[in-house]
């Protein structure tokens, strides 16, 4: 079963509660949350506060995405905010398989992502614990972008492992994912959606109805 995991990137903030109203309506699992800092990526998004105001307003999975230098240190303060997977840039990080063990520890789902020039390879020696793996398919910074078909090479390469391994993590996309290339991507492997601006541009609801039922005729 494929999931959808709407971007809060391109939301409008000045109708956060709504816009998550909207994405509860319409039985959309997970909430992705962008966390940047400005240094490892050339962009300052939100942090902290944000998310323990979310867990306050809904039960839907947090799925939070730190795009942010040795993201180790913050581990204990996005658990403790609230947030249920804490993905990290695998890039950004001094010691991933340390990471994924403290999020283990602190009873979160823990998730390993790689930019688009990085080689899936490279994470191997982590999928085994990790829970979610999540392939960027733009480079990370800003929303809106067109989706970089090479990307796609390394999200089969991933779905491959984990059907040869027997393993159990959730293969995520982020990055200019719309209704016009969902199907390619599905077929390339992708399980968990992430859409910003193919969701929130113009009719959320309708955008998400529009996903779901392309997600349904390809299960």
């Amino acid at each position: 079963m494929y999931k959808l995991s709407p971007s809060l990137l391109s939301c409008d903030f000045t109708r956060l509660g709504e816009e998550v109203k909207i994405l509860e309506q319409n039985n959309v699992p997970y909430i992705h949350i962008d966390v940047m800092d400005g240094v490892f990526v050339p962009n300052i998004s939100i942090g902290i506060p944000v998310i323990e105001c979310l867990r306050k307003i809904t039960e839907l999975t947090l799925d939070v995405h730190l795009m942010i230098t040795r993201p180790e240190r913050y581990i204990e303060q996005f658990a403790s905010a609230g947030s249920d997977i804490i993905n990290f840039h695998y890039e950004a990080c001094e010691n991933s398989a340390a990471a994924i063990d403290r999020i283990h520890e602190l009873g979160k789902k823990a998730g390993i992502t790689i930019k688009p020039k990085t080689d899936w390879r490279e994470i191997i020696p982590y999928l085994s614990k990790a829970d979610l793996v999540l392939v960027m398919s733009v480079e990370p910074g800003f929303g809106g972008q067109g989706l970089i078909k090479e990307t796609l090479d390394n999200v089969r390469g991933l779905a491959k492992y984990k059907r040869e391994n027997h393993l159990d993590f959730e293969l995520e996309i982020d990055g200019g994912v719309k209704t016009d290339n969902l199907q390619e991507v599905i077929e390339a492997g992708a399980e968990v959606i992430v859409a910003g601006s193919a969701v929130f541009r113009g009719d959320a609801a309708e955008n998400i109805q529009k996903f779901q039922k392309i997600m349904e005729n390809c299960t």
